[in-house]
């Protein structure tokens, strides 16, 4: 069993300057968590895998395609392999647990 605690996540992040930080790897899956402070801008590109978002806190605007889905805390949200997306009007500073199937690629 692998278990992770969201709060040593976080800080793994900020230590680390990125916005991303995969925690689990295994043969059908990948996880991490995405950061992305108010106002940032969200560079991410369409990804080969499915990919299930879930909030675990902050406030912002998921673009999926051509639909804008508001998302704050709880909110969570599917996006299926190549459709373009990403993360805009972020509000307040945005924590996002990303679930790829399979996992994402290097």
């Amino acid at each position: 069993m692998d278990a992770f605690e969201t709060s040593d996540l976080l800080a793994r992040v900020r230590a680390s300057g990125a916005p991303w930080l995969e925690f689990l790897r295994v043969e059908a899956m990948s996880a991490g968590l995405y950061v992305l402070p108010a106002g940032a801008a969200d560079g991410q590109r369409p990804h080969a895998e499915d990919e299930l978002y879930h909030v675990v806190s902050g406030r912002a605007v998921l673009r999926v395609g051509e639909q804008d889905q508001p998302v704050a805390l709880g909110s969570t949200v599917f996006v299926a392999a190549r459709v373009p997306h990403r993360f805009h009007s972020i509000t307040e500073d945005l924590v996002a647990l990303v679930v790829f199937a399979p996992p994402e690629s290097p």
